[in-house]
């Protein structure tokens, strides 16, 4: 199945854009698809980098509740 492409258009540093067109052409592929691949990373990154909100909520109760089991746990 073929995924759809959708045009944008954005600014990036004159040196970055640089950097990664000489990437391109030094792998092979065209500019497209390494910004494909930076922008997947990039959600990539952030969905495991922080944990969901009630994930968050559901630790900090328990720290509420448990914090001084949890400082006798450590020591």
């Amino acid at each position: 199945m073929a995924s759809t492409r959708e045009k944008f258009a954005t600014q990036v540093n004159a040196k970055t854009l640089a950097a990664v067109r000489r990437l391109a052409e030094k792998e092979g592929r065209q500019l497209q698809a390494l910004v494909d691949e930076a922008l997947i990373d990039l959600l990539e990154k952030r969905r495991l980098g922080r944990p969901r909100s009630h994930v968050m909520e559901a630790y900090q109760r328990s720290h509420a509740k448990y914090a001084e089991l949890y400082k006798k746990l450590a020591q």
